[in-house]
This record gives structure tokens, sequence and C-alpha cells, in this order.
């Protein structure tokens, strides 16, 4: 069903491809849009380690609520930083790419408890991150991404 990567030498590993989605924060979820036309959204993630899913926070509608609805099936893609070696004037670049379906989540205590984990990947005081939660979570819808395909590369941009 999926594609195999084609220039498998540059495959990241499954412990390589965790890694990225742990310490990166953002990416961009595609859906189906209106009319058929793809759309893109640059959104953070937090990827659980427990279940294997990648959980997304938001509003209760929109356009990605209103596409997921329609047809659950998404792509996630997540870029590492550039890096470059000593003596080398090309980048290496880590990417991953997800495939899967997405679950919407209006249960408020999965809300709490994950948009808790995701606060957590960025700088935030602990009292920043409890008044956002009381604030702002009831008003919060999480998408979850059941995960079907996931692969990784490593690109030297030479």
């Amino acid at each position: 069903m999926f594609r195999e990567m084609r220039r498998r030498p540059q495959a990241l590993s499954h412990e390589e491809i965790v890694d990225l989605l742990k310490k990166e924060t953002r990416g961009v979820m595609s859906v189906q849009g209106d009319d058929g036309y793809p759309y893109g959204v640059p959104i953070n993630h937090y990827y659980n380690e427990e279940d294997g899913r990648l959980y997304f926070h938001g509003a209760k509608f929109g356009h990605r609520v209103d596409a997921v609805k329609r047809d659950p099936k998404v792509s996630y893609c997540v870029f590492g930083q550039d890096e470059r070696k000593d003596g080398d004037w090309a980048y290496y670049v880590k990417s991953v790419i997800v495939f899967g379906k997405a679950v919407l989540i209006e249960d408020q205590d999965e809300i709490m408890r994950i948009c808790d984990k995701l606060c957590r990947k960025f700088p935030c005081s602990e009292e920043y991150i409890k008044g956002e939660l009381e604030k702002d979570t009831k008003n919060t819808l999480l998408i979850a991404i059941d995960i079907e395909d996931i692969n990784g590369k490593l690109v030297h941009e030479a």
C-alpha cells in the first residue's frame, strides 16, 4: 500500500525516527482539504512512545477538523535542523514522513494529559503551563494519528 523508500541507504533507523519526532517541536500536517485541494498546516506535535501515536491540539472547529471528519487519512512531515560536517559546504538534513488515520479526541482528561506533555516540550514555567491548561483545555480538541507507515531519511544536499 505504501511505497518503499527509493534510496534505502539514506533511511533512518527506527530509533533515529523516534528521536527526531521527540526532539523537534513542529511539522506540517496535510489533509484532503476543500474541493479536493491538499491542505498543509504547520503545527506543534507530541509523539507518545507509550502508544506510538502523534498528537496535536487545536480548536474544535476549522478547516483541518472539517477535512479530518470527511477523510481521516493524513500525512505529517517533520524536518530536523540542518547540520554541516567540517570541511563540507553542503548541509545534511533529517526528515520523517508519517502516514496514518486521524482520530478526534474530545475526552477532557485525555486532552489535559496530552496537552500537559506537549507544553513540556517548550521552555515554559510550571505556572504558565498550569494557567494555559486551566484556561484553554475546555475549548481544545486533540487529533491523534494512528500511524500506518513511517519512514525517515538523511539527505546530503550536495
